[in-house]
């Protein structure tokens, strides 16, 4: 059977073009060609704005399955194995999720490269109505623990495929806010799960319906992905080239020099697989056998670490998830209510949701900004405001008299009486913390899909991925500890620290690539970390 059969998806379409015209592989083309995009203001078409909203519904799911769990456990009571909830249970169910999602990502970017990424979100929307569902039943602890479980299969997946399959699709003059739409709808379902939990908190099991509404989005996407298209950059690897050529005259439609485009794109694309060697197009990378599989995933494991453009675009991607996660966010995401109980407000859960409508208003902030600032720029001006947000909180905390955190934490806390100005003035450093780092480090991290060539792209991603959620697992396991041992003061300049730190590594290798197509990244990092370069080229540089 020819490994040139139409993709699945395809089918269901028009006739497709023919490619007629096209260049063959190796045809080097001009700058001037391969600025198209970069000099347009090409909004681009219907079809890539629903695509990417259709895909980023798992950014939705995403962010409703994490932000739940604040509101599930104190709502369970004894529900569970007839009795409360203990710590170590709270602690289980919690962490769960991140543990199996830094197992889940980087299987996650395997499978991926051998049945496509559109498949891949299918497994994960599956998996996300699969853990609602086991979770809306449990009756015991376990059945809750492996409910979450699942759940963080399904966000370790997602959170790896979806931003990578928007990134081959995004014309490269909106790639950043495409990519930045899936971090708007994370914490939209963030948004959207404090308030399903306060609604449904007085409701006799309502956490039922709490964790079991997460159904809903996932039924909802598995019926879309039926439409949605597979990456063009993948079809074209796997020799389906008419495929590809299809959907990126679906993507650029409407472009004034849209054939010209899509033909410049489809040689870069080829070019980059023939340089790569990465596949013989008489056979097809997606039909290869067992054996040769595992043999192709050995030699990009190799490739990602020993070709050099490569292990830099690793380092950088690593260290911008890392830091996204170490700076301390989720740990305010994840006991916000534990630290607005001891700073005496009344009513915590909803003070906790101003600080998701904070992260969520400046994620669309940076949807409208992150192309014309630049992931660089944005990120050098945010750090320094979080790290001083921080440090003013570091500062305030010594000057209350802060109740056991221990009694805080099971429920029995011993609020400072009256508002006075040190819980005023960590509220609004809180609040400009979390501004700060929706507008920068919220977002700019996932853009890391454009850091690696595309032999090493979903490899890449997977083991950036797997260090935001083995950091997030950390951070969610030593946050209270922190807090008990070292004082609150000295836990918020930690992450301040850490910030500072993060500063200085993003200012020394983290390169411009707004508006850069995703083989010119790939030139951008083969020598150097491409700093100084990238900066003349955004420019409008040679």
């Amino acid at each position: 059977m020819s490994r040139r059969l139409e993709d699945d998806t395809l089918n269901l379409t028009a006739p497709l073009l023919a490619l007629d015209g096209y260049a063959p592989l190796g045809l080097s083309d001009t700058r001037e060609d391969r600025n198209f995009d970069r000099r347009s203001n090409y909004s681009g078409s219907w079809f890539i704005w629903a695509l990417t909203f259709s895909a980023g519904l798992s950014g939705l799911l995403f962010g409703y399955d994490t932000g739940v769990i604040s509101s599930t456990l104190v709502s369970i009571g004894t529900d569970l194995s007839d009795r409360s909830l203990t710590t170590l249970d709270k602690s289980l169910i919690t962490s769960c999720t991140s543990l199996f999602a830094l197992v889940a990502s980087p299987i996650a970017g395997i499978l991926a490269d051998k049945f496509g990424r559109r498949k891949v979100i299918y497994v994960a929307d599956a998996l996300f109505a699969l853990g609602a569902f086991v979770q809306a039943i449990s009756n015991e602890v376990w059945g809750m623990v492996a409910g979450r479980s699942i759940v963080g299969l399904a966000v370790g997946s997602a959170s790896l495929i979806t931003p990578l399959y928007i990134s081959e699709l995004a014309p490269s003059n909106m790639r950043g806010r495409l990519v930045t739409i899936l971090s708007l709808l994370i914490t939209g379902g963030q948004v959207v799960a404090y308030i399903v939990g306060w609604l449904f908190s007085s409701v006799d099991g309502g956490w039922r319906w709490i964790v079991g509404i997460g159904l809903l989005p996932a039924l909802l996407q598995l019926v879309i992905l039926i439409a949605l298209p597979e990456t063009p950059r993948w079809l074209a690897q796997a020799g389906f080239e008419t495929n590809a050529v299809y959907v990126l005259e679906k993507v650029y439609q409407g472009h004034p020099d849209s054939e010209s485009i899509v033909k410049q794109v489809l040689r870069d694309i080829q070019q980059e697989i023939a340089d790569e060697g990465e596949l013989d197009y008489s056979n097809g990378f997606a039909g290869v056998g067992q054996r040769q599989w595992i043999h192709n995933i050995s030699q990009r494991t190799k490739d990602l670490y020993h070709i050099g453009g490569n292990r830099r675009a690793l380092a950088i991607a690593m260290m911008l998830q890392g830091l996204q996660q170490l700076s301390g966010f989720n740990s305010l995401m994840y006991f916000s209510s534990t630290l607005f109980t001891i700073l005496s407000f009344s009513s915590p859960t909803l003070t906790s949701l101003s600080v998701a409508v904070t992260n969520f208003l400046f994620t669309l902030l940076a949807f409208a900004y992150i192309d014309r600032i630049g992931r660089r720029r944005i990120l050098l001006y945010s750090i320094p405001l979080m790290a001083i947000s921080l440090l003013v909180c570091a500062l305030t905390f010594p000057s209350l008299e802060l109740p056991d955190l221990s009694s805080a934490r099971t429920g029995a806390s011993e609020t400072l009486t009256g508002y006075s100005l040190p819980p005023i003035t960590i509220l609004l450093c809180l609040t400009a913390y979390t501004a700060s780092y929706a507008f920068g480090l919220g977002n700019v991290p996932w853009q890391q899909s454009e850091l690696f060539p595309l032999n090493v792209r979903s490899l890449g991603s997977a083991f950036a991925t797997a260090t935001n959620w083995g950091s997030n697992f950390i951070v969610g396991l030593t946050f209270l500890p922190m807090m008990e041992l070292l004082s609150p003061g000295w836990t918020f300049a930690t992450y301040a620290i850490v910030c500072a730190i993060g500063w200085f590594g993003v200012w020394a290798i983290y390169p411009e690539m707004s508006g850069l197509s995703l083989e010119e990244v790939k030139e951008l990092l083969a020598d150097g970390w491409g700093v100084k370069e990238s900066l003349a080229r955004t420019r409008g540089g040679p």
